[in-house]
């Protein structure tokens, strides 16, 4: 090799290695299914994480971190990509067709790797959308930081699976035979919960899986450290959505999407932090803002595709960020349970729209019913020993909550109805209405006409059909008016050409009650007539829950006709509701005549086990 190759060759990597240098690594240490709530450095009733505080006194707590979802798929894929599942649809658990993103757009790593990073996930990753070959280097139970070229930077995340759900799924003997660190007696039980010895001794056992958790992330810390990375990355500690205790997982309930999260920065890179080590900060941050803070930290430029806001990175005023009070939180199917909720919080008040109120929280979905607890809870309420408050998890819900969570944090108390309180929901029924509008939230139309018309794009889908969402979005909210208002405008869309119309002008008819029994009439011809699958289905659940009628065999039918499962799923759903919480009337179903790709469907499946035990 000649001089002046050797001169070049030199420059070059005299230039990589300070283009290195200059970029901090990055690790996420991530915990799954634990919120805030059951951790002391975070909350008074919470257990003592020493690793975590330690890593606290040098970090950033953020006390108002928050997932957009409360479940795992759904809050990885808005982590991944940055942007808001329902404009993706990728907020659906499980995936039951994965969406693929279009050229504009890509998993955030994949932007890092472009600049140089080495990426590697170790292990969990849990998305609801095809993944490119970009994204990661490495992505296994035996990915590393340590494989990167010398002195190259790193994105690293670490999954610790100590607290997942699975973990509480304990039997009576392991109950009788296990005893726990703290006293089951002296342990707090949120007043939602009935306070039985069997919730006692799960919220104490599900603290001690936050202990042995807090253990792990110190043996990451303190490899960390014995790697001399300490003084060059930047360190998240955080939860993947909300705990697992009964009514959060799978909910829009603080306790479902309220995390922790401390942040290290070392102080080599103090520049690119608005907050001082050791500080706290109200300042909200979201899931959909990782992504574009881990670009802003590495020197990237955030894609415009992305709906995140880098919170940590150059320019970003302490000022600007103490103005951040809003956070955006949804759910729709979780497994085989389907429900249709949105939430936003600002500042303490929590506001909860109901798209399908007549649906109830604790309707059966057979992986959250392993846990005793869940099982105990709905039968103490079939038995009528619940109280008000710990009833409401079985009882049909209001189109739209409203909660000050400074004086009710367990959102016992809906406020919807409170004159003090008017103003205030109305301004944030029109934000999150406005919100809706804007993405386009593609639940306006049902998950199985997304997975056919919608998942290979669905930006360019959205985009297409905005006017139309943004037409049965107004529908929908018809919910919040009193019912002589809004019950021309029903009457206008059960007479609609489009099917959508009338799909959610049933939904506003069943969400009345009692009070839209003047609708009977026509909504029998539509259950008889409509050349919709699943809108002879809702008229059917309407006559069930308003009328009192017994429509299963205009359901089973309509099952029995159906040949996609997330229509049939949808079916089922209904089926389970009216038989498990409304007429309780038997539903005989022959599954011979379900379709045998209907049948075989993993989710579907689960639906039909359940109810050939009842």
């Amino acid at each position: 090799m000649n001089n002046k190759l050797v001169k070049l060759f030199l420059v070059n990597l005299i230039t990589t290695v300070a283009s290195y240098a200059q970029q901090p690594n990055i690790v996420w240490i991530v915990s799954e299914d634990n919120s805030k709530h059951y951790m002391k450095l975070f909350d008074e009733h919470g257990i003592a994480t020493p690793n975590i505080e330690n890593l606290a006194k040098d970090g950033i707590v953020f006390d108002r971190a928050f997932s957009n979802a409360a479940v795992c798929s759904a809050a990885r894929s808005t982590l991944i990509t940055s942007t808001y599942g329902p404009k993706l649809a990728t907020h659906y658990h499980r995936a039951e067709g994965k969406v693929t993103l279009n050229n504009t757009q890509e998993m955030f790593p994949a932007y890092l790797r472009k600049a140089g990073y080495y990426t590697a996930n170790n292990a969990k990753e849990d998305y609801n959308i095809y993944k490119s070959n970009e994204v990661w280097d490495e992505s296994s139970k035996k990915a590393s930081y340590k494989n990167r070229k010398p002195g190259q930077p790193f994105f690293y995340v670490f999954n610790i699976e100590t607290t997942h759900e699975s973990r509480i799924h304990f039997t009576k003997e392991t109950m009788n035979t296990t005893k726990t660190s703290m006293n089951p007696a002296e342990v707090f039980v949120q007043p939602n919960h009935p306070q039985t010895d069997l919730f006692r001794y799960t919220n104490t056992y599900y603290r001690d899986k936050i202990k042995a958790m807090d253990s792990e992330v110190g043996a990451v810390l303190d490899q960390l450290k014995k790697d001399n990375l300490l003084e060059n990355t930047i360190i998240f500690y955080y939860g993947d959505h909300g705990g697992v205790l009964p009514d959060s997982k799978g909910y829009l309930t603080e306790t479902g999407l309220h995390i922790p999260l401390v942040v290290y920065v070392p102080k080599k890179y103090q520049d690119l932090a608005a907050f001082q080590p050791g500080s706290r900060t109200n300042s909200f941050v979201s899931f959909v803002d990782f992504g574009a803070t881990v670009l802003k930290l590495a020197g990237v430029s955030v894609p415009k595709t992305m709906d995140g806001k880098p919170f940590l990175g150059k320019n970003i005023s302490k000022n600007e960020l103490e103005k951040r009070d809003e956070t955006i939180g949804y759910a729709d199917r979780f497994d085989e349970k389907y429900d249709m909720v949105r939430s936003l919080r600002k500042g303490n008040l929590k506001y909860v729209r109901n798209f399908e109120p007549f649906n109830v929280d604790g309707l059966m979905n057979e992986y959250r019913y392993k846990q005793l607890a869940y099982k105990e809870w709905f039968e103490l309420f079939k038995a009528g020993k619940l109280n008000a408050v710990q009833s409401q998890f079985f009882e049909p819900k209001a189109a739209e909550a409203l909660y000050d969570l400074d004086k009710d944090p367990f959102e016992t108390k809906n406020l919807a109805n409170d004159p003090a309180y008017q103003s205030q929901l109305v301004s944030l029924r029109k934000k999150l209405h406005s919100w809706m509008e804007k993405q386009p939230d593609l639940s306006l139309y049902p998950e199985f006409y997304l997975l056919d018309n919608a998942i290979q794009n669905p930006l360019e889908f959205g985009k297409k059909h905005q006017k139309d969402i943004k037409k049965y979005l107004k529908i929908a909210d018809l919910e919040v008016l009193n019912f002589d208002k809004a019950a021309p405008k029903i009457v206008k869309c059960l007479q609609s050409k489009d099917k959508w119309e009338r799909y959610w002008g049933l939904i506003v008819a069943t969400s009345f009650g009692e009070q839209a029994k003047s609708l009977t009439s026509q909504i029998t011809t539509l259950m008889k007539s409509d050349t919709e699958i699943i809108n002879r289905v809702r008229a059917a659940e309407f006559l069930a829950i308003v009328a009192h009628q017994n429509t299963s065999q205009p359901i089973l039918e309509a099952l029995y006709q159906s040949k996609k499962e997330t229509e049939a799923l949808l079916i089922l759903n209904s089926i389970v509701l009216l038989k498990d919480f409304y007429q309780k009337y038997p539903f005989q179903l022959e599954l011979e005549k379900i379709d045998k790709k209907v049948r075989e469907n993993y989710t579907v499946g689960r639906r039909l086990e359940y109810l050939a035990t009842k």
